[in-house]
């Protein structure tokens, strides 16, 4: 039997849908339309084809959209400079940095310049630190995203095993907090971790977030879990494939996200959902 398919891509319409009309009553009530400022360093396609999308979810949702393109051999000091711009903007509820950035940029001493209130990536270690103590403010939106999803599907992770393969400070290690926060029991794999295909059978819930091809193998999903593929790599053809091997997996699993439309749409959904609540938090 195959698994369900979980549609990123509906349930990201969904939420783009529920911003927009938050956007609109905002305008009725003569209030500021929220603004993101997307800033993209060097020429990275994959990160241009990011930047795209995340300008035109911004059109259909009705927000402001202020890109910045800086070419690749851009100083540190000179980016620096432009964030504490956008700080001090009034217009710009939201500042994301494009990752990865050029090697000469430092990309920790830009994600904690943003402000934390304008963080909508939810990088920042004040909010890293918000969602560790219970108390989150703006949440990292990959994993936002996941559980916006869970919960369109009615999974629900309370008292369920969580396994997350990948340890990353934008996936892997926020996720694991959000899961806490809804009461499942969490192990985090890395590449120290032993016996790896043990702990993938043993998850209710899996979620992959390597960027490795088909690491993780179709029949190590225990039947009826849940698959959350994370990963999107391209390969050598041309076509886009996750970090799990879909067509097996499929056979074992009971629900499963496909690559690509699975978790990328809701990260941009959770991008805008961030950054509605940043302006409505500075009202």
């Amino acid at each position: 039997m195959s698994a369900q398919i979980i549609d990123g891509k509906a349930v990201s319409q969904q939420c783009l849908k529920a911003v927009a009309d938050a956007v609109a009553q905002r305008r009725a009530q003569g209030l500021r339309v929220p603004g993101l400022a997307v800033v993209l360093v060097g020429d990275d396609p994959a990160s241009a084809v990011y930047v795209r999308n995340k300008n035109h979810a911004c059109q259909q949702a009705g927000l402001e959209s202020f890109s910045y393109e800086l070419p690749a051999n851009t100083s540190e000091a000179d980016l620096l400079a432009l964030i504490d711009e956008l700080n001090d903007n009034p217009a710009v509820d939201g500042i994301l940095v494009q990752l990865p950035l050029p090697p000469q940029i430092n990309s920790q001493n830009i994600l904690e310049r943003i402000r934390a209130d304008k963080d909508v990536d939810g990088f920042h270690p004040y909010n890293v630190g918000r969602l560790a103590v219970r108390k989150p403010l703006l949440r990292p939106c990959t994993p936002k995203g996941i559980m916006t999803l869970l919960r369109a599907y009615d999974i629900n992770p309370k008292g369920q095993k969580v396994v997350i393969v990948g340890a990353s400070n934008i996936v892997g290690r926020p996720l694991a907090l959000e899961m806490m926060l809804a009461g499942a029991t969490v192990t985090v794999c890395h590449r120290f971790t032993q016996n790896l295909a043990q702990e993938v059978a043993a998850a209710d819930i899996l979620v992959a977030a390597v960027g490795k091809p088909h690491l993780i193998r179709g029949d190590w999903i225990r039947e009826g879990a849940v698959v959350i593929d994370v990963g999107i790599n391209r390969l050598p053809d041309g076509s886009l494939c996750g970090d799990v091997e879909f067509e097996v997996a499929k056979q074992h699993a009971a629900m499963i996200t496909p690559v690509p439309g699975g978790v990328g749409p809701m990260t941009i959904a959770g991008l805008l959902e961030n950054t509605l609540e940043a302006a409505q938090t500075r009202d």
